[in-house]
């Protein structure tokens, strides 16, 4: 069997774009949601199922924007984000608002999926070719002496900015096998005038423009959802203070932590295709263009019917 499950998370609410629910924000000629163009490319890449990861208050919004239309090309189904959902013993710490992160995202998927997936962010466009090198992956047999056999699309560093602000990046080391050695979040990474792609604030740092990211694009198999729960209690017993309202349990951090330990080994599938996204509300128009682009060189029909096609 050829399984694979696409995840898609869209449970967040962006603070920079604005207040606004990003993962909403229409971009293509007919109306198209930066999803729509991230499923028909898995689709096209052997994905046969659909996973989105929302949040509950969205639902009806969510199914009638994208839900149902998608729930007629493939298999769909939905799991629900929330503050709640915690190991047994623990409760909502006072004055905790923001989401628990990505990596409490996809454990929430813990008994849904069951087959080999891809994890995305809705709000990213990847590009076809990450697609068909995380499938390939999965779909192949692999004999690592760790309990997690893991892969992500190494996307090149100048390939993901965005012109109206500070990103953050997940900066990887990469062996010369191509195996991921570690991952550092780096927040408000972004060029200046020079040409020179700098992060931090002050005595900013200078990053190499071909330095691979984690754009939260990884492939993984059932058993790393199985181990979300342990580290998640593992992460909750250490917060401390302010921290219990704020830090995110975060999949780069969870992934570098197994490398550190050796329990996981994460295959880079290196792409060359430009990543765009909504981060900043003034970054809709970018994308939109982008988009109209790949529609005019032939990757995409024109509208919603040529995305449905496929």
């Amino acid at each position: 069997m050829n399984d694979a499950t696409l995840i898609i998370m869209a449970a967040g609410i962006g603070s920079r774009f604005g207040g606004g629910v990003k993962q909403l924000e229409q971009v293509g000629p007919d109306g198209e949601l930066i999803m729509d163009y991230s499923i028909c490319d898995a689709l096209k890449a052997g994905f046969n199922r659909v996973v989105f990861i929302i949040r509950r208050d969205l639902e009806q919004d969510f199914r009638e924007m994208i839900g149902d239309r998608i729930s007629r090309m493939v298999p769909v189904e939905y799991v629900y984000q929330s503050l709640d959902f915690l190991p047994r013993g623990f409760k909502v710490p006072l004055g905790r608002k923001k989401p628990w992160g990505t990596a409490q995202a996809v454990l929430c998927c813990r008994g849904v999926v069951r087959e080999p997936f891809s994890v995305i962010n809705a709000d990213d466009y990847y590009g076809r070719q990450a697609f068909e090198k995380i499938y390939a992956y999965l779909l192949t047999p692999h004999k690592y002496p760790v309990p997690y056999d893991m892969c992500m699309a190494g996307f090149i560093l100048k390939n993901t900015l965005s012109e109206n602000g500070g990103v953050t990046r997940g900066v990887c080391t990469v062996d010369a096998e191509g195996f991921l050695r570690a991952v550092a979040e780096t927040p408000d990474v972004r060029m200046n005038e020079r040409g020179e792609i700098l992060h931090g604030a002050g005595d900013a740092r200078r990053l190499s423009p071909d330095d691979y990211v984690s754009m939260n694009m990884w492939g993984a198999y059932p058993e790393f959802i199985d181990c979300l729960e342990e580290r998640f209690i593992r992460f909750l017993e250490g917060l401390t203070g302010e921290e219990k309202e704020r830090r995110e349990f975060l999949l780069p951090v969870v992934v570098d932590q197994l490398l550190r330990e050796k329990r996981a080994r994460v295959k880079v599938l290196e792409t060359r295709d430009r990543w765009f996204g909504v981060t900043y509300r003034q970054d809709r128009e970018l994308v939109a263009e982008a988009l109209r682009g790949l529609i005019a060189e032939g990757m995409y029909g024109d509208g919603m019917t040529g995305v449905r096609r496929g």
